[in-house]
């Protein structure tokens, strides 16, 4: 049984510069990192749609001025259901914020990724 509270970032996001996450446990980002207005207002409609995520990852990796972001969402909803169908569920709840954005990079999961230890 996967725990909420032993969930770890994935390695790869350091690549990405990916710091600002919601953890769905404990409503928290990882060592109180300040999380913008911008990504708030996405992970708040990402949190809307994916109500049982396990996570929802939001980080603007356009230097801070919000012309593109990494989203990832994690939530057992995505089970069974193919991978463009899920980032197409994922660009249907930010539609209306998409088109303030130069890019966006979606990853979608049903389950929890296991950190890579490498």
């Amino acid at each position: 049984m996967f725990f909420l509270s032993r969930f770890k970032k994935p390695a790869y996001f350091s690549a990405f510069r990916c710091t600002n996450y919601f953890l769905v446990s404990n409503l928290s980002t990882e060592n109180n990192v300040k999380i913008t207005n911008a990504e708030n207002k996405l992970i708040q409609l990402l949190k809307q749609r994916f109500s049982k995520a396990n996570a929802i990852y939001v980080s603007d990796i356009s230097g801070g001025c919000g012309a593109m972001y990494n989203v990832t969402v994690i939530t057992p909803e995505f089970k069974y259901i193919s991978l463009v169908q899920q980032h197409r569920m994922v660009t249907d709840v930010l539609k209306e914020e998409i088109k303030e954005m130069h890019g966006l990079r979606i990853f979608t999961s049903h389950e929890p990724i296991a950190e890579n230890n490498s």
